[in-house]
């Protein structure tokens, strides 16, 4: 079904859908490292996912575009937004919990702030963006826990999460300026640079996927769902949602990635989670809605509900008197 047609179909359930995907995506991850190496279940997801797009765009009759212009930047995305967080987080999580790198996963949308707020000069610092990358950071330091004196594997395991999401913030930005003015339709753009990626991955291979592979029924299904859904079908969701509820709307997805993140890797690998990890991720959380102005919007939205019943209190024809007459 095409992308136009089944955008305003079940967006709710899109939405959960794609919610549990990208949160379980850290949990396919550890499952794919009990027997893959990093470089191994990149490799795995982004074939799987290039190849579900690809089959969406022949059932949608999609057509890739054909400028080599075009190509030439997606690859710079592609690197940006697959290659290189995907070693990355793969690399992080072997010594990493997968709650923990999905907390950090979550500080996207505060990188891609302060990309935009280097690269694109139309982006200006407005207050409630400074206030909101602060509080931001302010809960990535806290999830880092830099008392609690944890070992080095673990504190580079924790900053290669942040190099990553730096990662996904510079392949926005570069997405937003280079490609998105072009017009062209996302799931042709996601095809490509899903594509691309596994290309990449696959020129790369001979050198630095060669670990001994040890399969199992749980590693292959680990990482067939991580690339047909997690890194192929999910940007086909996240397109239905932004055409049915916006792009401001369909951001929230963000908010609930680390939820399910930190809540799988508790229930199916005993995961042990420490206060500071969760309290730490609210006030991401509570950052990026700072940042994108949604407290401010709230904020307006309760203040007009107050006036209006104030005024419906204040107005003789809603008094009991006036609903018997």
């Amino acid at each position: 079904m095409p992308a136009t047609k089944m955008a305003g179909k079940w967006p709710l359930l899109q939405f959960v859908i794609l919610a549990f995907v990208w949160g379980a995506s850290f949990l396919f991850i550890a499952i794919g490292l009990e027997g893959l190496s990093p470089a191994q279940v990149v490799l795995g997801r982004l074939c799987a996912g290039a190849a579900a797009l690809g089959v969406v765009c022949l059932v949608t009759r999609r057509k890739l575009p054909s400028e080599p212009v075009v190509w030439a930047h997606l690859a710079v995305v592609s690197v940006l937004l697959c290659v290189a967080p995907f070693l990355l987080f793969s690399w992080a999580e072997q010594s990493i919990a997968s709650g923990l790198a999905s907390i950090y996963n979550a500080t996207t949308p505060l990188m891609t702030t302060l990309v935009a707020l280097v690269a694109l000069p139309q982006e200006r610092p407005t207050r409630a963006r400074l206030m909101g990358l602060i509080a931001g950071f302010a809960g990535v330091l806290l999830v880092l826990g830099p008392w609690r004196l944890v070992g080095g594997g673990s504190i580079a395991g924790q900053l290669a999460c942040l190099l990553a999401t730096a990662c996904y913030g510079m392949g926005f930005v570069y997405l937003r300026r280079f490609v998105s003015p072009r017009g062209l339709s996302s799931l042709a753009v996601a095809t490509v640079q899903v594509g691309l990626g596994a290309a990449i991955m696959l020129v790369m291979a001979p050198w630095i996927a060669t670990t001994p592979v040890h399969l199992t029924p749980r590693i292959v299904a680990a990482i067939l769902v991580l690339g047909v859904a997690g890194t192929g079908l999910a940007y086909v969701w996240n397109t239905n949602l932004v055409a049915a509820w916006g792009a401001a709307n369909a951001s929230t997805v963000t908010y609930l990635t680390p939820v399910v993140g930190v809540s799988l890797g508790v229930l199916v690998l005993a995961e042990p989670v420490a206060w500071n990890q969760p309290v730490g991720a609210l006030v991401v959380v509570a950052g990026i809605a700072i940042s994108q102005g949604r407290l401010a919007g709230l904020a307006q939205g309760l203040r007009g509900r107050l006036s209006l019943r104030r005024r419906g209190s204040g107005d003789p024809c809603h008094s009991i008197l006036c609903r018997g007459r």
